[in-house]
């Protein structure tokens, strides 16, 4: 029950998240964002300064901070509002959310069956590779569909 809640709000969230690819569509000009938008805006550093409520003297730095990624995401929100933008923030998964969860049990099961493997290689009572994908689907299905992926053994 508890998995079929996480699979559907995994689905949900990689339906949702299909939208912002491919990710390069948002990456960020060379000298940020804010910089971008202030420029585009014909909005100078002291102008800029004033809406924030800031020294004229901080605009550099803080658009600075922005295009090297040590930004605070509090002061992104504010810079955000005096260019009056949205700030958008979202964590896009390089493949999808089952994805990665397909790809850790995969990983999991091939580790754990080897091992079975080896010793059964050892005691002279190997197995074919030939049905190895059937045995990783099943231990998958079987053994890894409550297990917590993420625990390191």
């Amino acid at each position: 029950m508890k998995n079929d809640v996480r699979q559907r709000a995994r689905q949900r969230l990689d339906e949702r998240l299909l939208y912002l690819k491919p990710e390069d569509r948002f990456r960020a000009p060379p000298k940020g964002w804010t910089r971008a938008i202030r420029d585009a805006l014909g909005m100078t550093g002291v102008q800029f300064a004033k809406r924030l409520g800031i020294r004229p003297q901080s605009v550099e730095a803080l658009e600075k901070s922005e295009a090297e990624g040590a930004i605070q995401l509090k002061t992104l929100r504010r810079v955000a509002e005096a260019l009056d933008c949205t700030l958008v923030y979202a964590l896009v998964p390089n493949t999808s959310l089952t994805g990665v969860i397909d790809a850790r049990a995969r990983k999991i099961a091939m580790r754990d069956l080897g091992r079975v493997a080896h010793t059964m290689k050892l005691e002279a009572q190997g197995t074919g590779d030939a049905d190895l994908e059937a045995r990783i689907n099943a231990y998958i299905s079987d053994v890894l569909k409550e297990r917590d992926l993420w625990q390191e053994r």
